[in-house]
C-alpha cells in the first residue's frame, strides 16, 4: 500500500502543509500517525483530492476578520481556559518554554509572557534605566536567574555574539521583540531597510540565527498602511525566506481586560508548518475594564516614590484648569490626545510617553502618576520601575500592556503544545 507524507501531499496539491495539517485536524483528509509522523494512504489523498470542496475552505480554525486594510488571515483560539493562571504572581508556574526579548524595554511583554508561563532567558535593550528596571524586576524580584540581559545597542556584533553566546546551550522556543519602524523606504516599486537605522534587520538577523520555534513581532497600528501596505508584505516576505509563515492583525489591549485603549499590530509566525494562533478577544465592549477599575484602589494612597507613585505639583492656575475639565475633554484643543481627562467609567486613552501629559486624573485634581499609568498598562502592582519619574514615564508609556502579552503568550503556547501533541503521539 502506497503512502505519502504532509510534505509530499502538499507539493502534489500545490498547497502548504499548514494547509494539509489542518484539513486533516478537520476530518476532511484522513491520515494515520506512526512513530510521530502522518501517513495518507494514496487512496485517500486522491478521495480528498477529487471532493466537491475548495482545499483552501472548511478551515476549522480560520476566521476572517476586517481591519483597515482588509480581511487578515487570522486563527483565533480561545485562552480563557488558561487566563486564570498567573506566571509572575506563582513563578513556579512554568509551561516548558524559553523565549528571548529584543528591544524589550522594561519588561511589558516579558511580564505578560511570563505571566502565560514562559521563561525569559535571554534580552537586549539599549536604554540604561530600562535594563536597571527589567534586571530588577525579573533577576533581583522573581529569580530567574538563568536570565541573561545584555545592554547596549543591538547593531553591535560582540552584542549579538554575547547573545548567541548566552542561549547556545538552551532550547529557543520563542523570540518577541518590537521592532523601531523606521528605515523602510522605496526604492522604484521595491521596499528597501537602510541598515544604518533599521532595527529590523537586526532582529531578523538574530532569528536567522537562533531559528526559535516561534516569532512574534509588535508594532503601531500604522506601520500597516507605511508604503500603502508594502512595508508588512516586505515583513511578511522576508520571514518566509527565512523559513517562518506569518499571520498578522490588529489587536485592542481593551478586548482582553487591559483597562486602556490601545491598538497593535502583532506578527506571529513558525517555522514548522503549523497554525498560528492569535488569541481570541475575550472582553466585549460592554464589559471593558474601566479607567476606574484600574486605578482606584490608589485614590487615597499617600505618594510613595518607592512604589513609583509620585505626584506632581501643578500651580494653582493648573489645579483649577483641570478641576473645570469635563471628562473625555483635553486641557489644550489643538492636542486631543494629550492632557486628556478620560471618563472614570470607560477605559483609558492610550497611555505614551511624553512624561505624564496624556492622562489627566478624572477625579483628582493632577495628571496620573507613574504607578496609575502602569496600573493602565496592567503591570502588577509590585513592578518597579527603575530611574528618575521622567524615565519611568518614558518606559512605561513605550511598553506592551501586560495584559495583551500574557494573551498573546497564551495563543503561542498552544501553537507551541502542537508540536508536543506530535512528539507524544
Amino acid at each position: 500500500m502506497e503512502f505519502y507524507s504532509i510534505a509530499e501531499v502538499a507539493d502534489m496539491a500545490k498547497l502548504s502543509q499548514k494547509t494539509i495539517r489542518r484539513h486533516i485536524a478537520s476530518g476532511k483528509l484522513k491520515a494515520d500517525k506512526t512513530c510521530n509522523r502522518y501517513r495518507i494512504k494514496k487512496e485517500d489523498y486522491e478521495k480528498w483530492l477529487i471532493s466537491d470542496y475548495d482545499p483552501e475552505e472548511d478551515n476549522i480554525f480560520k476566521e476572517t476578520v476586517v481591519t483597515s486594510q482588509g480581511q487578515d488571515d487570522v486563527n483565533w483560539i480561545d485562552i480563557t481556559d488558561k487566563w486564570v493562571y498567573d506566571g509572575w504572581s506563582n513563578t513556579n508556574y512554568r509551561n516548558g518554554y524559553n523565549f528571548i526579548d529584543l528591544f524589550s524595554g522594561a519588561g511589558g511583554l516579558s511580564c505578560g509572557l511570563t505571566m502565560a508561563g514562559f521563561t525569559p532567558v535571554a534580552s537586549v535593550e539599549i536604554m540604561p534605566e530600562a535594563v536597571e528596571t527589567y534586571k530588577y524586576n525579573f533577576i533581583e524580584q522573581k529569580g530567574f536567574k538563568e536570565e541573561q540581559v545584555h545592554t547596549r545597542d543591538i547593531r553591535e556584533q560582540d552584542v549579538k555574539n554575547e547573545l548567541y553566546d548566552s542561549v547556545k546551550d538552551k532550547h529557543i522556543h520563542l523570540i518577541v521583540g518590537g521592532f523601531p519602524c523606521q528605515g523602510f523606504s522605496l526604492a522604484g516599486n521595491r521596499v528597501v531597510t537602510d541598515p544604518r537605522n533599521s532595527l529590523y534587520l537586526e532582529m531578523l538577523e538574530i532569528v536567522k540565527n537562533v531559528k526559535p520555534d516561534y516569532v512574534v513581532m509588535e508594532n503601531v497600528e500604522g506601520l500597516r498602511s507605511m508604503l500603502d501596505g508594502k512595508v508588512e508584505a516586505k515583513i511578511i516576505s522576508d520571514y518566509k525566506e527565512a523559513g517562518y509563515d506569518i499571520n498578522v492583525t490588529v489587536l485592542n489591549s481593551a478586548d482582553y481586560g487591559v483597562p486602556q485603549i490601545r491598538h497593535r499590530v502583532i506578527f506571529i509566525g513558525n517555522r514548522h508548518g503549523l497554525t498560528n494562533f492569535h488569541p481570541k478577544p475575550f472582553v466585549t465592549e460592554e464589559n471593558y475594564v474601566t479607567l476606574g477599575e484600574g486605578i482606584k484602589r490608589f485614590m487615597s494612597m499617600p505618594e510613595n516614590k518607592q512604589l513609583n507613585h509620585i505626584f506632581t505639583k501643578h500651580s494653582e492656575k493648573m489645579i483649577e484648569q483641570i478641576k473645570e475639565l469635563p471628562e473625555g475633554q483635553s486641557l489644550y484643543g489643538n492636542y486631543s490626545d494629550a492632557w486628556k481627562k478620560s471618563p472614570w467609567n470607560k477605559p483609558s486613552c492610550t497611555v505614551k510617553e511624553n512624561h505624564g501629559g496624556v492622562n489627566i486624573h478624572p477625579k483628582l485634581p493632577r495628571v496620573l502618576t507613574p504607578r496609575e499609568l502602569a496600573a493602565l498598562q496592567s503591570f502588577p502592582d509590585d513592578f518597579i520601575f527603575k530611574g528618575s519619574k521622567k524615565w519611568q514615564l518614558v518606559q512605561i508609556g513605550n511598553a506592551v500592556p501586560c495584559g495583551l502579552g500574557k494573551a498573546i503568550g497564551i495563543a503561542v503556547m498552544k501553537g507551541l503544545n502542537q508540536i508536543d501533541d506530535e512528539d507524544e503521539n
